[in-house]
């Protein structure tokens, strides 16, 4: 019995030891299949580092505010008797915005005139007279004075009628009403702003070392949110004397067109000024930069020989740029990359230095400067 154990135990050890060792060769064998096996090429698409010239712009981040705007207020204080405009309406120059109360006014402008009209004819009576040497000088000088009195109070009253009938003081369009009717209303209290919207002025600053590189009629060019693809020419037209002693940064004002009425007052806007210098970059795709705290880079597509074989296959180098100015789909290069060099410019983030590369840019996109929105 103990003979059959110690066979049976001899017969399972050489057993697993049969196993173990196919395993272990198999084990082998894949491996050095696998050290042997090189993955295919990455599919990727490539454009040149090409050399352009572009504008010098000085960018900023400014203001719009209306050639002339104001909030029209109350002169006088008295009630609200007629409201004229509708609100957001277009007006024109001394179109009747709002009427006060000048029932008080109108009823005693008739006596005002009737005693205008009574003292100028005693003043011409008087006149007559003193040439004929009937009255003394001193009687004259008091019917003249009698009838300079009189046409003051008139004056006065018509002024007082015409402040309180309120006109818009220039064309432009209306904001939205501060009063109602039958509203008392104190003197200065709002009534409705006006702004005329065309043309219009943006405001911006711009530090004090290109205060030499600015001079009135330069080309500024405003976009904001509101005209989404869209961007309006301007010129500059007022630079301040003076250089703000906090900040050490200029005041420019530019003007321009607001046909339509889309900018409105107080918006943001984003200003560039175009300087007559043009300005040599290296460019490549925005697309193709690999963005890192620590530095960005591209990846640049090589060629490199096998000294086994003597093919040559591409390859990527990992190359470390610095970065400039980004206009529409691409960017400018200060350093790390030379003109006709060859880049990757999608799917940068999966790519890795060294790997072999086939380039197909049958679906590559196209690159813009001055790329425009599809309409969906």
């Amino acid at each position: 019995m103990n003979k059959r154990v110690i066979l049976v135990i001899i017969c399972l050890i050489v057993l697993i030891g049969t196993l173990a060792g196919i395993k272990y060769l198999q084990i082998n064998k894949m491996t050095a299949q696998q050290a042997q096996a090189v993955p295919p090429p990455e599919t990727v698409t490539a454009a040149e580092v090409r050399s352009e010239t572009w504008e010098t712009l000085l960018t900023a981040v400014g203001s719009l505010e209306a050639v002339q705007g104001v909030t029209v207020s109350a002169e006088l204080s008295g009630k609200v008797t007629r409201i004229a405009f509708e609100p957001g309406a277009p007006v024109r120059k001394g179109d009747l915005l709002l009427q006060q109360d000048i029932s008080s006014e109108q009823a005693r402008l008739p006596g005002a005139e009737a005693s205008v009209a009574l003292t100028k004819r005693n003043l011409e009576r008087s006149d007559r007279l003193l040439k004929d040497r009937v009255i003394s000088q001193v009687e004259y000088d008091n019917s003249l004075t009698d009838f300079r009195q009189a046409v003051a109070e008139a004056q006065d009253i018509r002024a007082t009628i015409g402040k309180k009938t309120i006109r818009a003081p220039f064309a432009g369009r209306l904001g939205i009403r501060l009063v109602n009717l039958g509203q008392i209303l104190q003197e200065g209290q709002a009534i409705v702003s006006l702004q005329a919207p065309d043309p219009i002025f943006a405001n911006f600053l711009l530090p004090q070392q290109h205060l030499a590189q600015l001079q009135p009629g330069l080309t500024v060019r405003v976009s904001t949110d509101s005209l989404t693809d869209q961007v309006r020419d301007g010129r500059i037209t007022t630079i301040n004397p003076e250089v703000d002693a906090s900040t050490r940064n200029i005041r420019v004002q530019a003007t321009l067109d607001n046909r339509g009425g889309t900018l409105r007052s107080g918006m943001y806007a984003n200003v560039a000024v175009v300087l007559p210098a043009m300005e040599e970059v290296l460019v490549i795709p925005a697309t193709a930069v690999l963005y890192a705290p620590y530095s960005d880079s591209v990846f640049v597509v090589v060629e490199k020989r096998d000294e086994a074989t003597g093919k040559t296959s591409l390859v990527l180098r990992q190359q470390f740029v610095r970065l400039g100015e980004k206009r529409g789909d691409f960017i400018s290069v200060q350093s790390g990359l030379k003109d006709g060099e060859k880049v990757v410019t999608t799917g940068v983030f999966k790519l890795r230095n060294d790997q072999a590369v086939l380039v197909d840019n049958t679906l590559a996109p196209e690159f813009k400067l001055e790329p425009e929105p599809e309409e969906g």
